[in-house]
């Protein structure tokens, strides 16, 4: 209320309070896990499992090159995402 007892005017847009989008990380451990998880995640596509592991030999624990690498890259990625939930991120 004003001093002559009329509510003030405001912009529509004030009415609403400011929220920061929740898919920007906050914190500096959350922009890590982001990067870091994007990483991991960048090696297995197309563009670089072609150049980096497109190949059979050498066997790893009895599995081809190519599964060896993908399943050592997939555990780093839930590596990455259990680290992010207990830090609480």
């Amino acid at each position: 209320m004003s001093d002559s007892g009329k509510p003030e005017q405001r912009e529509p847009r004030e009415d609403y309070p400011r929220f920061r989008s929740h898919y920007i990380p906050r914190t500096r451990n959350g922009r890590i896990a982001v990067v870091t998880f994007l990483g991991l995640f960048s090696l297995t596509q197309p563009p670089l499992i072609n150049s980096i592991a497109n190949r059979i030999e050498p066997w790893l624990l009895g599995l081809p090159f190519f599964y060896g690498y993908l399943l050592l890259i997939y555990v780093l990625l839930i590596g990455v995402l259990i680290w992010a939930q207990r830090r609480g991120l």
